[in-house]
């Protein structure tokens, strides 16, 4: 089964040495990066030496994965840095064995260009190469670049890594419960179960007892597509998906209001619904999308006028200083 390396480019605008620190020294480094929770250097005797160092990434649940990797190499040519390392887990719950790979560093006329690619060996036969190829290497490609990003902000505006995951995660929970309760919405009360209330609003809007289960249909299958908008539009993509939201929920709640007013009494009526669903897409808008990481700003394949000649390292260069 042929594996594709995995590749991630992000354009950023900060001096050299600023981007080498932030990505060669392990206290900075851990910061951004999504693939790991801690790095730390081991001693060694001289510069000259490969630098050695042990990483640790926590899974979830209490379980985490530690592994050891040695920087193998880094070179400056040209205006040009590149660090060379390789990495390996004798864990047996890693799904990687092993694996080698580089950073480069290329100054452009609009700040650096900086870029990986790596590859590496899966554990587990058959069954872990399927696993890794159906979603460890996507999501750990999405991972390197998500990192990416959140270093670029951190570099070009100042934003620490840590608020950058926090507002990532909140535009993350924003929406997919928008996306969830739009769905919902549309599949269970419209479509599976009509008779638990939807039936009555409408006739009671002025629909026939025949009309009515059409228009609850054709209003469930609205309402899934549109939850759907939230979960499959990119970020910047969104912002009129969440004013149509907000519109929607008063079209709802007024139609809900004049058709059956009794139902705003009840728990968790449409008026209590509806202003939570809106507030939630009022703090997405409130939070600009230029300031949440994205996976999606950074280039997955080297650019076609730029093809690196830069391959995955099947062994390791000597080290340089």
């Amino acid at each position: 089964m042929k594996r594709p390396s995995i590749y991630v480019e992000t354009r950023i605008c900060c001096p050299m040495e600023q981007l080498w620190a932030h990505t060669q020294q392990p206290e900075l480094h851990q910061q951004w990066d999504l693939r790991f929770t801690e790095i730390e250097y081991l001693p060694r005797a001289s510069e000259a030496e490969p630098q050695q160092f042990l990483y640790a990434t926590r899974i979830g649940f209490g379980l985490g994965v530690a592994g050891c990797g040695e920087s193998l190499g880094t070179r400056e040519k040209n205006g040009e840095r590149t660090s060379v390392l390789k990495f390996w887990s004798d864990e047996k719950v890693s799904l990687i064995r092993e694996g080698a790979g580089f950073w480069k560093y290329v100054s452009t006329d609009d700040g650096l260009r900086f870029f990986t690619r790596y590859d590496y060996q899966t554990r587990f036969g058959t069954a872990g190469a399927w696993l890794d190829r159906l979603a460890f290497r996507p999501l750990i490609g999405w991972a390197t670049a998500w990192g990416f990003d959140s270093l670029r902000l951190w570099l070009e505006q100042g934003q620490r890594p840590a608020v950058s995951r926090a507002l990532g995660l909140i535009m993350a929970l924003v929406r997919f419960t928008l996306g969830f309760v739009w769905i919902y919405q549309g599949v269970v009360p419209k479509l599976l179960y009509p008779n638990t209330g939807e039936l009555s609003i409408l006739q009671g809007a002025g629909f026939s007892a025949g009309a009515a289960h059409g228009v609850a249909a054709a209003v469930g299958v609205g309402e899934i597509l549109f939850g759907l908008l939230f979960w499959v539009l990119p970020m910047n993509k969104l912002r009129p998906v969440y004013w149509l939201n907000m519109l929607g929920l008063l079209v709802l709640g007024a139609g809900a209001l004049f058709s059956q007013p009794a139902v705003f009494v009840a728990p968790f009526n449409p008026l209590t619904l509806n202003l939570a669903l809106m507030a939630l897409a009022a703090v997405a808008l409130a939070i600009p999308t230029e300031l949440v990481p994205s996976a999606a700003r950074c280039l997955r394949q080297p650019p076609e006028g730029l093809r690196t000649t830069d391959k995955v390292p099947q062994e390791a260069p000597a080290a340089v200083a």
